[in-house]
């Protein structure tokens, strides 16, 4: 069984993660989403569990996705739930130049790969701190926040 697991804060998760989500679901025969733990102390980050449930939420309906929290490194994470791939989006060049330094030293302390899937143009610009960010000035995010899955 192929196994990939795809982590990050998801605070909030966005269109753009959904869109790694919904095609790393066609590399994989189960995708773990890894949601950093509290342990992460970033200003507002709403608690664990909250965005755990709004992802799990999302994914009620696919059972090859599995939502999780996860402390410490990426790489251990990924051994404890047997993937042989962490998955990441890339929306720059700045966050591949920062994804493929991690890559590297990822692989080179657990032989795990990483898989690297770029941002479709339409949201190349959204981020979790844009999203914040305006929904700190008030404004309606909801176009960046995916929608249920039917």
């Amino acid at each position: 069984m192929k196994i990939g697991v795809f982590v990050g804060s998801f605070d909030p998760f966005t269109v753009g993660h959904d869109s790694v989500v919904t095609r790393a679901l066609g590399l994989f025969d189960h995708l773990v989403i890894g949601v950093v733990g509290d342990q992460v102390h970033k200003p507002d980050m709403q608690p664990a569990e909250q965005r755990m449930q709004a992802i799990q939420e999302l994914y009620a309906n696919e059972p090859r996705i599995e939502v999780k929290p996860y402390y410490g490194l990426a790489v251990d994470f990924a051994k404890a739930e047997g993937a042989q791939f962490i998955v990441k989006g890339v929306r720059s060049v700045k966050d591949f130049e920062y994804e493929r330094e991690q890559a590297d030293v990822n692989r080179q302390i657990s032989g795990i790969d990483t898989i690297l899937l770029f941002a479709e143009p339409q949201y190349s610009s959204v981020s979790s701190s844009i999203v914040r960010e305006l929904q700190h000035f008030g404004r309606d995010v909801s176009e960046f926040l995916p929608k249920k899955k039917g």
